[in-house]
């Protein structure tokens, strides 16, 4: 894996509109899975977002001649993005805690952003609120062995991103302290990239990509 710049500015443009269902706050711009797609693989490598959600890490894959992977739990979701790509069958309406099962191929690169949550929160968005896993534990809980299973999915050396935002509130979450541990305990850290977004609104200046690789 090539060496990564630890700081990066990238314009903050939502090049396509999200659905009439949805909001432009849960996108990221294009311009993030661009960076990182372009400097980590090359055209025909398989692209994975496991929490695809409006489809932008497929999409950018996709224009940029990778074959996209994914995983989104909506089904409203998974068939609006399904039905924009060339690579349709590939993005499974499912649980990515079940994503060994869906027979995908070995990884070259996986690229996502998965459901945030805050630690003063019950509802846990890997279980859709059940209260049998209630609480930002089981939430960290959840994320590692969703992590241990996407491991299992990587070529070996193959670089795993995940963009991540602490939550600011009465009480701080450090989400990403918190998912970098939680991840670590199956993908070996390998860095951590600070973008700052050009021309992003006053609550959205940075964001951070947590590295990790395949041991």
């Amino acid at each position: 894996m090539p060496d990564l710049p630890s700081l990066i500015t990238l314009p903050y443009k939502l090049e396509t509109p999200a659905p009439a269902f949805e909001s432009n706050y849960i996108k990221t711009p294009e311009s993030l899975p661009r960076h990182f797609i372009r400097a980590l693989t090359k055209p025909g490598a398989r692209v994975f977002d496991p929490f695809a959600g409006l489809g932008t890490t497929l999409f950018v894959a996709e224009e940029l001649g990778r074959i996209p992977y994914g995983i989104e739990a909506e089904e409203t979701r998974q068939q609006w993005v399904a039905g924009q790509m060339e690579n349709w069958l590939n993005l499974i309406h499912g649980d990515t805690a079940k994503a060994a099962t869906y027979g995908f191929p070995k990884m070259d690169l996986c690229l996502t952003s998965p459901p945030y949550m805050a630690v003063t929160h019950t509802w846990n968005p890997l279980h859709a609120g059940n209260p049998r896993h209630a609480g930002y534990a089981a939430y960290l809980k959840g994320m590692e062995k969703i992590f241990g299973i996407i491991a299992g999915l990587m070529k070996k050396s193959a670089p795993v991103i995940v963009q991540a935002d602490n939550i600011e509130g009465a009480r701080f979450t450090p989400l990403i302290r918190d998912l970098s541990l939680a991840i670590s305990a199956h993908l070996r850290p390998a860095g951590e990239v600070a973008v700052v977004w050009k021309n992003a609104p006053k609550d959205r200046t940075h964001t951070t990509c947590l590295i990790f690789k395949k041991a």
